[in-house]
């Protein structure tokens, strides 16, 4: 049975550093697949001007869906100007409603920056609101409610560590080593990003940052290559363990498991 699945993180380059050999395995199964960021990521340039580096990102991260037969869409909030506030929550409500997901992969709770910490609270807070009638996103064509809460993952926050580098444990590991190299020709489609990390992170090659948090997850769990998850367990988000029964258990290994 297909799915309707939505990964929806803060900035392009995000989802393909998280969840994108996860992302591969579901688009192999035949799933239909929405890849959506927050913003466009306009601060990630130290030389173009916020609309120049938005508009190459926004093609980067097109590029990146498009390579698993996925769409990509933009909320079009701007980096360091994501909030949980009324107007922003209404907005993520009505993506919601326009992709119809029965499973949202979203942000840590817990993360290095505010607009990871952010995303994740309003995607948390729109999957409990895209299904209620009343609930109006102000849209001049709004899609209509989902017919129930989604199911709700959140992604390892970057590195699988929370802001003071403790270590942010998953339920479960994803085995993504079949798709390693796929994870990494995605997230090879952000070029623009390699000269700006470097910049203003001291990251001297963001395919390599990927491989290594990669491998640590992978290894926390005996696996060469995995990407964690946290189903969120609040009342009354779905509890049935959609993402694990979709990726079958050969592929998912359970922290009580882990070496």
């Amino acid at each position: 049975m297909t799915r309707r699945i939505l990964c929806i993180h803060a900035h392009p380059d995000d989802a393909e550093i998280l969840s994108g050999g996860t992302l591969n395995l579901l688009a192999a199964r035949g799933h239909k697949i929405t890849v959506a960021t927050m913003t466009p990521g306009d601060c990630g340039s130290a030389d173009l001007c916020a609309e120049e580096i938005a508009a190459v990102r926004r093609r980067e991260a097109r590029h990146a869906a498009h390579m698993i037969g996925a769409e990509y869409l933009c909320l079009e909030f701007r980096d360091f100007a994501v909030f949980s506030d009324d107007a922003s929550r209404r907005r993520v409500v009505e993506l919601l409603r326009i992709v119809q997901p029965e499973l949202v992969l979203t942000a840590s709770p817990v993360d290095y920056m505010a607009d990871h910490e952010a995303a994740s609270v309003l995607v948390r807070d729109a999957c409990f609101g895209a299904p209620v009638k009343n609930f109006h996103t102000g849209s001049s064509n709004p899609a209509p409610p989902l017919p129930a809460i989604p199911h709700l993952y959140f992604m390892d926050p970057l590195g699988g560590v929370d802001r003071n580098g403790q270590i942010v444990r998953p339920d479960f590991v994803v085995n993504v080593e079949s798709v390693f190299e796929e994870k990494k020709m995605m997230l090879a489609q952000h070029n623009s990003q390699r000269e700006w990390l470097l910049k203003h992170h001291g990251v001297d090659n963001y395919l390599d940052m990927m491989e290594r948090w990669t491998r640590e997850c992978g290894r926390r769990a005996g696996l060469e290559f995995g990407e964690g998850f946290r189903r969120y367990k609040g009342h009354p988000y779905p509890q049935t363990p959609l993402l694990e029964e979709l990726l079958g258990a050969e592929l998912v290994v359970r922290v009580s498991e882990a070496q």
